[in-house]
């Protein structure tokens, strides 16, 4: 090996590595898509439950043994979205931490809060329908690659909208269906709030749906905009 291949600087990369950053996305994407085939089986088992109960001029009945067999299912359901929900919340936060973090050091003039805020701002009570879309925001502009020269700056942030928007609606909404349903007496009401958390874990579905989407763009458009604006990339 020469003595000028010997001096030449290695290639380096921002702080952390791209193995880091496709592990953490992987592992959130992949925990997502486990939510989403959750509240997926849910949608099933209350369409169970909606079907068995025959609706007519205002009353309602339905077959003692089957609805049965169809609420031990929905609860089923339930106690399988309630167990892999933490796991997912724990590696989506980390992988937004990691990518408030990283992002930050590619335009640290484009952040009101500190990194912490990134795992903080989903802890507070209402503050938390707000902070994190805001980072997230943040986010998304840092990453953002830079206009030609004589061009204006445009970010446009269309994904973080739609992401946010279906992750506050679903939780809303399943909050609403969750109250429907603890109130209901009749079958006529059960029925009503099944069909509503129903639309409320489709919901929860797209909501997965898109945080992925989120989460794949943002990733790659930082790692694009880091490895161009290092001085070790060529």
């Amino acid at each position: 090996m020469s003595a000028s291949n010997e001096l030449r600087p290695r290639r380096m990369l921002p702080s952390g590595t791209p193995r880091s950053a496709r592990g953490l996305l992987a592992a959130a994407s992949a925990a997502l898509a486990i939510v989403a085939l959750s509240d997926l089986f849910a949608v099933f088992a209350g369409a169970r439950i909606y079907l068995l109960i025959d609706e007519d001029h205002g009353f309602a009945a339905a077959p003692r043994q089957g609805l049965d067999a169809a609420y031990s299912l929905y609860q089923t359901a339930g106690n399988a979205q309630g167990i892999v929900y933490l796991p997912c919340a724990v590696l989506f936060v980390a992988w937004f931490f990691w990518t408030r973090r990283n992002t930050g050091l590619l335009a640290p003039d484009r952040f009101h809060k500190g990194p912490g805020w990134a795992i903080g701002g989903w802890l507070i009570p209402l503050a938390n329908f707000w902070l994190p879309y805001r980072i997230a925001v943040d986010m998304w502009g840092a990453a953002t690659p830079l206009p030609a020269e004589g061009e204006p700056y445009r970010a446009s942030i269309w994904p973080v909208n739609l992401w946010w928007g279906l992750l506050v609606s679903s939780t809303l909404f399943d909050w609403y269906a969750a109250s429907r349903y603890k109130s209901a007496e009749t079958l006529t009401e059960i029925r009503a709030a099944v069909m509503q958390y129903m639309a409320a874990d489709a919901l929860h579905i797209a909501a997965a749906v898109a945080a992925v989407y989120f989460a794949v763009r943002l990733t790659s458009m930082h790692w694009l905009k880091a490895t161009a604006s290092s001085p070790y990339s060529e």
